[in-house]
């Protein structure tokens, strides 16, 4: 099996692998006052300062949380504030685009929708109209996508939000890890991540909370104090710590991974593209994610292709969707045809992918593509 799934789950790294066994081992409750207490919250601590590291941030800017899903939930019910826009993107992950809508139910006008460009690029032009007509309020915008890999000009969204007295958040999910990433040099006010993404267990998360943004205190779980009472609940010790130990992992040689999966990713590319007519790749080439390939082969169904290459485990779209009767809200939003969504297919590389691989995939899609397509062929021929 050959893996090209890392925007849905990344493999988890030996250092974090390592570190969440060793930690299941042990027994304590971060908040208890005891001897092993106060070693669980050491190790927390510990982590909590590797994934600042990581981010460039202070450790007491870091909410822990289930995963960027909870993150994005949370940042997104403290920033908003019904009768200021809450402005997002078509394309965002549906983390986002639910919550959103959740939030505006009752007022649908302060959810505003950016435009989204053939090459997946969201349009922040019309960013001046909407705060032309109303100041506040709060910008989601992701920084990679998830299915594109298309990377957003957060730059702009972030003057755009701070000359209108709104907040900026981002769900940088899919480039944690991947690309280097500064919060500080960002400017944005909270970011959500997920460990999975970049090596570290399932089930972790965090919330990034720029110090002395304005937020109110509206946390989604309440109970306990712990996260300075903005998410209540025993911490995941062995999941925290497993995803501190990615997070130093993966910052290591983080510009040069970054390049050689970059590589990796123009060769698999271009053997698709070169052997099998008709296909395309979708995104912005020069503004992507060096691991992201999204391939539309017109006229072949993807389920059918994947089907027919069960040694290669690649996505149809996001995985978060997996099993949704329609077809991807990303491409559609980008210009795609519906038969022409149903007929993408993402491959993903990360940190362990190999040449090795990269060779295997593409022989692999070449014969799948060449026989769903005979398939299909000897179906529609008259009888």
């Amino acid at each position: 099996m050959s893996y090209f799934d890392y925007n849905a789950t990344a493999p988890i790294r030996p250092e974090a692998l390592a570190a969440v066994v060793e930690a299941m081992q042990a027994v304590g409750n971060a908040s208890s006052m005891h001897q092993p207490g106060r070693q669980a919250a050491y190790r927390v601590d510990a982590a909590r300062r590797q994934l600042a590291d990581l981010l460039g941030c202070s450790p007491g800017e870091i909410i822990f949380t289930s995963g960027a899903t909870e993150a994005n939930n949370l940042a997104l019910r403290a920033a908003f504030t019904a009768g200021s826009p809450l402005v997002t993107s078509p394309v965002e992950h549906p983390a986002v685009l639910e919550t959103a809508r959740t939030l505006t139910a009752e007022s649908p006008k302060d959810l505003v929708l950016l435009p989204v460009a053939a090459d997946g690029l969201v349009d922040l032009d019309p960013l001046d109209q909407v705060f032309a007509a109303r100041r506040g309020g709060v910008v989601s915008l992701m920084a990679a996508n998830n299915e594109t890999g298309v990377l957003a000009n957060l730059r702009i969204a972030v003057k755009a939000a701070r000359e209108a007295g709104a907040l900026i958040h981002t769900d940088a999910t899919q480039i944690i890890g991947r690309l280097p990433v500064d919060v500080t040099d960002l400017d944005v006010d909270l970011l959500s991540l997920s460990a999975h993404k970049f090596g570290g267990p399932q089930g972790i998360g965090a919330l990034y909370v720029r110090r002395g943004a304005p937020l109110p205190h509206r946390p989604l779980l309440v109970g306990g104090g712990q996260e300075r009472g903005w998410r209540a609940g025993t911490l995941n010790v062995a999941g925290i710590i497993g995803m501190g130990a990615a997070a130093e992992a993966a910052a290591r040689g983080l510009g040069e991974e970054a390049e050689r999966i970059a590589a990796m990713r123009d060769r698999l590319e271009q053997l698709v593209t070169s052997a099998i007519p008709d296909c395309r790749v979708n995104g912005r080439r020069d503004q992507r994610l060096p691991g992201v390939a999204s391939v539309t082969f017109p006229g072949v169904p993807a389920d059918a292709v994947l089907a027919a290459m069960p040694d290669i485990a690649a996505s149809e779209g996001s995985a978060c969707a997996s099993g949704a009767p329609t077809p991807s809200h990303v491409l559609l939003a980008m210009g795609l045809s519906r038969a022409d969504a149903d007929s993408t297919i993402r491959f993903s590389l990360g940190y362990a992918t190999t040449d090795a691989e990269i060779e295997h995939a593409a022989h692999a899609v070449k014969r799948a593509v060449t026989q769903v397509r005979a398939v299909l062929a000897e179906a529609d021929a008259p009888r």
